[in-house]
């Protein structure tokens, strides 16, 4: 029975993340060789019986074990690529051409309800599997630049207390030769990732948001004008389905072209810290593997556990069988239903409700992830800033200067609000309200209205807020990649020095 239990159990258990750098290996140790040894060993070194070495200096994620999941992961990859993104911008723009001549029948606002329904259904699963490989991702690069940190310390140190090297002193930060082999800073984005971020910074922005609702508004005030009609209540069904599609592949898009350039930034960071990590090792002789880092799992309690629990189910794109599953029932009583705008409306009602309750785990699972690898990228500011203080050198990082705005405070206090677990629970006892209502009014087509309207309106603002919180981790791990760039060419300059004055001496 326990095995069993385990296997339910598992989904939901955030467990320790473990991983250890690459060792680089060398062929001539140094340290503790007298000159003869040395001139043997580097006579071996370029005779055939040597043995080439190729070491892994490059960031590598590490791979999925199974081939569905290498398959899921592609699918989701492809979901944020430029060209579906552009395929669905071209899709609203014709559906919102098409609506010119059929605008005005029930059937064609009901039409577009479904499709959103469907598709931020989908993206719901899509973008919940972006959180989970890119929460894995990080920790697993905060674990690897432990690793090979905890090894820099010891061979520094080795390296100091042998007495064959001196700090160097003077310029020498400046007339390190590294500079000719790496770059000075991190890469920069192109011009369409340059847009794309403006572009995001327009849509998560407190103004956007306050206009948003002022339109929302508006459409109230004009409830008792239309006499709260079926009509009414589809316009704005209409409107806000039209704009959740547009953020859901916007933020698909965004966040893999994040993936993309954060993992272009960390080739950067990884080929320096080898490259720290080889020097060292030619200069100390030192063998011993990288550590292994575990990560420990993160404290949660019952209720945020069930609902990582939901997310790994979502993220596995389980929903998305689900979805087929329920799509072939729908079809299936068509007929019965006389295919009507109530048999329409069906499958928008069924998607709607499940993407509402996705948004509010989605907002919450972001939260938590970013929180999570915020506190594994402090464990590596403080490894790095521990190596700094054993050198006596200044930290070359430059502070994160936080934002005091109001919009920025208003920003933050509201995705804390929409992110916790009680504003998830709250998300499920509105569903039910809904599904209670929708039920007192037999499922009528103004019964579905109610379990569709509600759901758009506050999904579509919980995708803008899932854009504030998107942009507010961005530009924060960009600070921090960009400081740990910062300290390692600092500390490989530094290496060098070291090691140049040792063979001057």
């Amino acid at each position: 029975m326990r095995p069993i239990r385990d296997i339910i159990s598992a989904p939901g258990a955030k467990g320790a993340i473990e991983a250890a750098a690459p060792t680089q290996q060398v062929d001539i140790p140094r340290l503790n060789l007298d000159k003869i040894e040395v001139e043997k060993k580097a006579a071996l070194s370029s005779s055939d019986e040597a043995e080439h070495v190729e070491n892994v200096t490059n960031w590598v994620e590490k791979p999925k074990a199974r081939r569905l999941d290498r398959g899921l992961d592609w699918v989701v990859r492809a979901s944020g690529s430029q060209p579906v993104f552009f395929f669905i911008l071209a899709g609203i723009l014709t559906w919102a051409l098409l609506g010119i001549p059929y605008g005005e029948t029930d059937d064609w606002a009901v039409l577009i309800s479904d499709i959103q329904a469907i598709i931020s259904y989908i993206f719901d699963s899509f973008l919940m599997r972006q959180l989970l490989n890119a929460y894995e991702s990080s920790i697993r690069v905060s674990a690897n630049l432990l690793s090979r940190n905890e090894s820099n310390k010891r061979m520094l140190r080795t390296a100091l207390g042998s007495g064959r090297f001196t700090k160097p002193s003077g310029d020498w930060e400046q007339r390190a030769t590294i500079y000719r082999d790496f770059a000075a800073d991190l890469p920069r984005e192109n011009l369409v990732g340059r847009m794309t971020t403006r572009v995001s910074l327009v849509f998560g922005h407190i103004g956007t948001l306050c206009f948003y609702w002022a339109g929302i508004f508006v459409w109230i005030g004009f409830g008792q004008y239309s006499g709260w009609s079926d009509t009414w209540q589809l316009y704005i069904n209409s409107a806000t389905s039209a704009l959740m599609v547009l953020i859901f592949a916007f933020l698909a898009y965004v966040r893999e072209r994040h993936n993309v350039y954060i993992t272009a930034c960390l080739q950067h960071i990884f080929k320096v810290d080898s490259a720290v990590e080889l020097k060292l090792r030619n200069m100390t002789g030192d063998d011993i593997p990288n550590p292994t880092i575990v990560v420990p799992a993160p404290k949660m309690n019952r209720i945020q556990r069930a609902i990582f629990y939901y997310a790994d189910l979502v993220g596995t794109l389980t929903g998305i069988v689900i979805l087929l599953i329920v799509l072939i029932v729908w079809i299936c009583i068509g007929p019965a239903m006389g295919f009507s705008s109530n048999w329409w409306l069906l499958i928008g009602t069924y998607a709607g409700l499940v993407g509402l309750h996705d948004g509010f785990v989605l907002r919450n699972v972001q939260a938590k992830f970013n929180n999570y690898e915020d506190n594994a990228v402090d464990n590596v500011n403080l490894s790095d800033k521990a190596i700094f203080e054993d050198l006596s050198l200044p930290d070359p990082a430059n502070a994160h200067v936080q934002d005091k705005s109001l919009t920025y405070r208003i920003s933050k206090r509201m995705g804390a609000i929409c992110s916790h677990e009680y504003t998830v629970i709250a998300g499920v006892v509105l569903i039910i309200g809904l599904i209670v209502g929708a039920s007192a009014q037999r499922w009528s087509l103004t019964g579905q209205l109610l379990c569709n309207v509600p759901p758009s309106l506050i999904e579509s603002f919980f995708m803008m807020i899932l854009i504030t919180g998107h942009n507010i981790a961005e530009s924060k791990r960009r600070v921090e990649y960009h400081n740990v760039y910062l300290r390692r060419m600092k500390l490989l300059a530094y290496v060098e020095a070291l090691d140049g004055a040792a063979k001057t001496a």
